[in-house]
């Protein structure tokens, strides 16, 4: 291993300008993938966002005795996907649509808006069958006149989500097939510049193993060093983007370093290949 890393310094010190071109090709490949990433994190975060207001709305029949509300209070909040249940009265109601519709405030009066009951629910059961169990169950008790919760909206929500998500897996995969094309290509350029002095250690009796080892270690490097700018460009896109156009969320250090680490798989994937299918043609 001593040799092999040795042998991995001095490409680097006999090569710099090519192994500065492959880090370089590394790091922007891998940039492209951390924008991607970036921009797939904050549609998350700002779904998550609009999720967070997803609700159950149930309309009680007037009259109903403040104790029967409060006990069903008690029964709906202990339903397993309910976070929060509260009581607005018809003060309550009539003063939240003259907030919010303020040029139509003389229009309400307190007898026309009925008292309701708002459910929201934990996260992770905000999905349309949850949304629409917890309805249906709400629905049933006696002093419910109606309930509502947008079920058209939540549907599209939903259906942007998987959307959402499903193209990050796909488009994720495909960068990450770019790069590791593109970091093989560069280390495959540095096998060929070397390619008479494999040729003399096969002579010598060397074995794949050996000639390979200082090419994963160089990938490796490459790997990490390129991660590492790659995260450096991101990070300061992410705080242009924030400063001067729209607030933006950045990586969990945990996340930002399985980034580098990502990087060094795929130079030590991209080396292999590369030196695997150069030893085969000799």
């Amino acid at each position: 291993m001593r040799l092999a890393t040795r042998e991995t310094l001095l490409a680097f010190r006999r090569a710099p300008l090519l192994s500065a071109l492959g880090i370089v090709t590394i790091a922007f490949s891998l940039f492209a993938f951390g924008l991607f990433g970036l921009v797939a994190l904050n549609l998350r975060t700002a779904l998550q966002q609009v999720e967070e207001h997803v609700e159950i709305r149930a309309f009680v029949v007037d009259g109903t005795p403040v104790e029967t509300l409060a006990a069903a209070m008690g029964d709906i909040g202990a339903f397993p996907e309910v976070q929060k249940v509260d009581l607005v009265t018809k003060d309550d109601a009539l003063k939240r649509a003259r907030e919010e519709l303020g040029e139509f405030s003389d229009v309400f009066e307190s007898e026309f808006l009925p008292a309701s009951l708002e459910v929201r629910l934990k996260p992770g059961f905000r999905d349309p069958a949850h949304v629409k169990r917890v309805a249906d169950r709400m629905a049933t008790l006696p002093f419910v006149d109606d309930v509502r919760y947008g079920q058209e909206w939540v549907e599209k929500l939903y259906r942007i989500r998987n959307l959402a998500t499903a193209a990050g897996v796909a488009l994720g995969l495909a960068f990450a097939a770019v790069a590791v094309i593109i970091i093989g290509a560069t280390i495959r350029v540095a096998v060929l510049a070397r390619a008479r002095e494999i040729a003399i250690m096969r002579l010598v009796g060397a074995t794949d193993g050996f000639i390979r080892r200082p090419f994963l270690i160089e990938g490796f490097l490459k790997g990490v060093i390129g991660g590492a700018l790659a995260l450096l460009m991101t990070w300061l896109t992410n705080a242009a983007i924030d400063r001067y156009l729209i607030h933006t969320s950045f990586f969990e250090p945990r996340l930002a370093l399985l980034g580098i680490l990502v990087g060094a798989l795929i130079g030590l994937v991209g080396s292999a290949y590369s030196v695997g299918r150069h030893l085969r043609t000799l």
